[in-house]
């Protein structure tokens, strides 16, 4: 299945906390998008992994994914090497995306940094024919590279170069946030457990003033932030989105 965008992320969550709205935006087009898990997230103080599959697979369905996947890296010990290039490499020419999103690359969490950067190498040396790789039934794999990779904004603020209005999506990437029941303060009995940096109600707070902020910058409601390392261009200047401030 060819996919139009492909968001990666390292912990089951940080799509649905940094880019949620994006994809349901374009589902909502007609697009085909889906997210590939790197681990499962298996060091989070509250839940298990477990836990988490069975949320990320909700928060899937709440978002209308074609596909979500998970590849199995060992939560906080994966590294940026040929082992894990590769499967990463084979992920994107499994469903040849025109654009990937995937974490930023430096944040709170090393997690972060290090998947943005695996991905973003992944991203390159998928289009190199020297670089074999197959599928699952054993058939070699053709080169792809996408067209874009851009990096979603998470725990730090950094200075985006993209920056999409999410309004009409928001209640529905809420919703696909609220799935992680065991991660986030969503409902009184989700307070439950050892509290966290994440757990506690003033950190949904902040992520919501968060996208509130960055819809102020472009004139809408509610918008969510990208990072782009290379140049953003436009066929036509009518591409661009003027919003009456």
């Amino acid at each position: 299945m060819k996919l139009d965008v492909l968001a990666f992320g390292v912990h089951p969550d940080d799509v649905e906390l940094s880019c949620a709205g994006t994809l349901i935006n374009e589902i909502r087009k007609g697009r085909r998008a889906g997210v590939i898990d790197l681990t499962a997230g298996e060091l989070g103080t509250r839940g298990t992994a477990e836990t988490r599959t069975t949320e990320a697979a909700k928060a899937a369905e709440i978002m209308g994914l074609s596909i979500r996947e998970n590849l199995g890296m060992r939560d906080g010990f994966f590294q940026n090497d040929e082992a894990h290039q590769l499967q990463v490499i084979r992920a994107i020419r499994t469903y040849q995306p025109e654009i990937i999103l995937a974490n930023i690359l430096e944040d709170r969490h090393p997690d972060h940094g290090r998947a943005g950067k695996l991905v973003r190498d992944a991203a390159f040396l998928s289009g190199l024919t020297k670089i074999e790789t197959v599928d699952t039934q054993g058939v070699v794999q053709q080169r792809w590279r996408p067209k874009m990779v851009l990096h979603y904004i998470q725990d730090r603020l950094h200075e985006p170069n993209l920056v999409i209005d999410i309004s009409d999506a928001f209640e529905q990437r809420m919703e696909a946030v609220k799935a992680y029941a065991t991660q986030f303060h969503v409902a009184p009995d989700s307070a439950a457990g050892t509290q966290t940096y994440i757990s506690t109600p003033d950190f949904m707070e902040a992520l919501v003033s968060r996208w509130r902020l960055m819809g102020k910058r472009i004139g809408v409601k509610y918008a969510e932030g990208f990072v782009a390392e290379k140049s953003i261009g436009l066929r036509s200047l009518n591409d661009l989105i003027l919003i009456e401030t």
